[in-house]
């Protein structure tokens, strides 16, 4: 099979790889914010007893999924900067949630247990959180894209993740990260909150 810098310039060329690799950065950064919007759309449109409705056994109230999306950005932020989560006892004694746990490696059967205390102090947080993220995605260098986070071979815990079937032969990257930890993370929990809306009788966010 011929090698496409042998008949592509392009493909060695450090402008049209620099400028792809921006491009790139960008669609993420936007992609990030638009998500994120849907998650402020939603909360701003709900109130407690939405968030922390119980609707039965073995399905998990709105409160779940956001707490748990946004503690997981918060923790895994740091895998990927290396920056200390925002969530400490302080944040702790605000949100005041019935669990103090993201849940990743829980049950159902104990995380349908869990509910928000103080609704405004969790927007608070999670605006937070959600900030940083996006004020990382607007000044980082491109370059650190690329850069591994997780080489294999994986432990159980990330062998089973989708960021790690999502990952190329060099492993887990900081691009893979943000897409995977992140972005797509966001999406997944978001359409769990719209479908728990129409649960309590709210609609969705978007056509």
């Amino acid at each position: 099979m011929p090698d496409p810098a042998a008949t592509d310039p392009a493909a060695t060329d450090p402008a049209v790889t620099d400028a792809g690799t921006l491009l790139l950065l960008d669609s993420l950064h936007r992609r990030m914010a638009t998500m994120h919007s849907l998650y402020y759309q939603a909360v701003d449109t709900m109130d407690l007893s939405h968030v922390n409705h119980f609707e039965r056994e073995g399905v998990l109230p709105i409160a779940f999924s956001l707490f748990h999306y946004t503690n997981m950005q918060d923790v895994t932020f740091m895998v990927i900067t290396g920056v200390a989560p925002v969530w400490d006892d302080e944040w702790l004694a605000r949100v005041h949630p019935a669990i103090n746990d993201h849940g990743k490696h829980r049950t159902v059967e104990e995380m349908v247990h869990q509910r928000i205390g103080d609704y405004d102090a969790f927007k608070a947080y999670q605006r937070t959180v959600f900030d940083r993220t996006e004020a990382h995605l607007a000044t980082m260098d491109p370059a650190d894209l690329t850069r591994v986070l997780v080489a294999p071979p994986y432990p159980p815990q990330v062998a089973s993740t989708y960021s790690a079937r999502c990952a190329g032969p060099e492993g887990i990257t900081v691009l893979d990260g943000f897409e995977c930890w992140h972005y797509q993370h966001g999406l997944r929990h978001m359409g769990e909150i719209e479908l728990a809306r129409g649960l309590v009788g709210l609609g969705g966010m978007t056509s």
